[in-house]
């Protein structure tokens, strides 16, 4: 199969205010001479990353609505841009918690987020990619995909969700339109901001694969055109292992957490008020 040619595409990512998706526009500017629209809700960050970046622009909206796809479909036809990439990156992780202390909210905040944003990019995008000579999607996922993480219902869901809709469209627009989902283990961005006293947590860190080399192996296997694109020793023992004893690994992922006795993994396994009792878990 031939390489896929990174060099001068025009790109889309999402999520590019920060970690893999800031990463992802610095090496595909500075390295292959793409011209890369970034997309994210922090202005000041985008605009930084503008400055410093020639060959990178950026839009400001939530990815989770589909209005402001569509939008941003228009604005690419009005100016000319025909990308030949979309990256879908943008996400979040909610606090690791057992489930009832997530609200209806939490979960339509991070399906949107998470899944649909995926739908809505490549639906409103879909006739722009179709004129590309060689267009690619390719969607960023999560290890907790590939194997359940305790404490991570609803994140695992959107994630799962996004692996399986990109299964899908591999098949949809096979020898058509490269597809590609990316399965990341833990890394070092800012993905545990919402965690309690995850963000600077020095033991999570050390366990953590660096943004720059994960990204880097993203883009190796991009070239390659590779389908499945799993990176983290973490995630590659989560998905050999899961694959082999599901239920057996499934219950060694619990088994970690527990004993590592992080704050960030207290909500799990610390008892907190019920329901009935703590009915701000709720609203």
């Amino acid at each position: 199969m031939a390489k896929y040619v990174l060099k001068n595409k025009r790109v889309v990512i999402s999520g590019a205010s920060g970690g893999f998706g800031k990463e992802l526009a610095v090496r595909l500017v500075k390295n292959y001479g793409c011209n890369v629209i970034g997309i994210g809700r922090n202005e000041e960050k985008l605009r930084a990353l503008q400055d410093d970046l020639p060959g990178f622009t950026y839009r400001v909206f939530d990815v989770s609505n589909a209005k402001n796809w569509n939008d941003f479909a228009c604005d690419l036809q009005r100016i000319g841009f025909t990308p030949d990439l979309l990256i879908n990156n943008a996400g979040f992780l909610l606090p690791f918690a057992k489930t009832e202390y997530h609200s209806a909210k939490d979960a339509e905040e991070i399906l949107y987020t998470n899944f649909l944003s995926c739908f809505y990019s490549f639906s409103a995008l879909l006739p722009l990619l179709k004129k590309s000579a060689d267009p690619a999607v390719v969607n960023v996922s999560s290890s907790a995909a590939l194997a359940p993480v305790v404490g991570t219902a609803l994140y695992s869901a959107s994630k799962a969700a996004v692996r399986n809709f990109t299964e899908c469209l591999a098949m949809d627009y096979k020898n058509q339109i490269y597809v590609a989902g990316v399965y990341p283990g833990f890394t070092k961005t800012n993905i545990f901001s919402r965690q309690n006293g995850g963000a600077d947590n020095k033991i999570l860190e050390k366990f953590c694969t660096p943004v720059d080399r994960a990204v880097g192996k993203i883009l190796k296997k991009i070239k390659k055109r590779k389908i499945r694109i799993i990176t983290g020793a973490d995630a590659k023992a989560m998905n050999f292992f899961y694959r082999l004893f599901p239920s057996l690994t499934a219950k060694a992922i619990r088994a970690v957490l527990k004993k590592s006795d992080l704050e960030i993994f207290a909500d799990i396994f610390h008892e907190k008020k019920s329901s009935s009792e703590n009915n701000s878990a709720f609203l």
